[in-house]
C-alpha cells in the first residue's frame, strides 16, 4: 500500500500550481485580484484600491472592474477545476505547470447582474462550474463584500475550452 504524501508536500504542490495559474493573467495583478485556496475550493479577493472607483460621488466600484473581477474568477475557477485532476493524479507536477502553462478558456459570452452598489472596500467572489465538456463550459459567479448572503453582483459565463496541447 502506498503511503500518503505529507500534508506540506500536497499543500506546496497545490499552492504553487494556483500561483502559476493566477500569474498567467496579468490583468488580475493590475486589478489586485488574488485567490485563497481551501482544498479544491477557491475564493477570489479584489483588494480595495482608489483606482477601482468609478463614481467618486458615491463612491462606488466601477462596473467594468466588477465585471472583470467576476470574469477572472470564472476563468481561474474553470482552469483550476481542469488542473486539479491532473495535479492530484500526478500527471503533471507544479514545476511542469510553471514551465508550460495551459491555455486559458476563452469567453464566449458573459452576463453580469449588478445587484447593488459595490462599496469602497474589499470584495470576494466564488465561481461554480455548472458544465464543463471538451469544447464548452458554463460557469456561475457570485460576489459579495461584507456579508456572503448579501451579493452585490453575480454573473454567468460561457467559455470555449482550450484544445489540449499536443506533445
Amino acid at each position: 500500500m502506498r503511503r500518503p504524501e505529507p500534508v506540506q508536500t500536497v499543500k506546496h504542490r497545490r499552492d504553487t500550481a494556483l500561483k502559476a495559474l493566477v500569474g498567467a493573467v496579468p490583468y488580475a495583478r493590475f486589478l489586485g485580484i488574488g485567490f485563497e485556496r481551501r482544498g479544491d475550493e477557491l475564493t477570489a479577493n479584489l483588494s480595495y484600491d482608489e483606482k477601482l472607483i468609478g463614481n467618486p460621488a458615491l463612491p462606488a466600484l466601477h462596473g467594468g472592474v466588477i465585471a472583470s473581477f467576476l470574469e477572472v474568477t470564472a476563468i481561474i475557477e474553470l482552469s483550476w477545476a481542469i488542473l486539479w485532476e491532473e495535479l492530484e493524479s500526478g500527471r503533471i507536477t507544479p514545476e511542469q505547470l510553471v514551465e508550460n502553462l495551459p491555455r486559458l478558456p476563452k469567453t464566449i459570452d458573459f452576463t453580469v447582474d449588478y445587484l447593488r452598489t459595490g462599496l469602497p472596500r474589499d470584495a470576494y467572489a466564488r465561481a461554480r462550474v455548472n458544465r464543463s465538456g471538451r469544447r464548452y463550459a458554463s460557469v456561475h459567479v457570485e460576489a459579495w463584500q461584507d456579508n456572503r448572503a448579501r451579493l452585490f453582483a453575480q454573473a454567468t459565463g460561457h467559455f470555449l475550452m482550450p484544445a489540449p496541447k499536443s506533445d
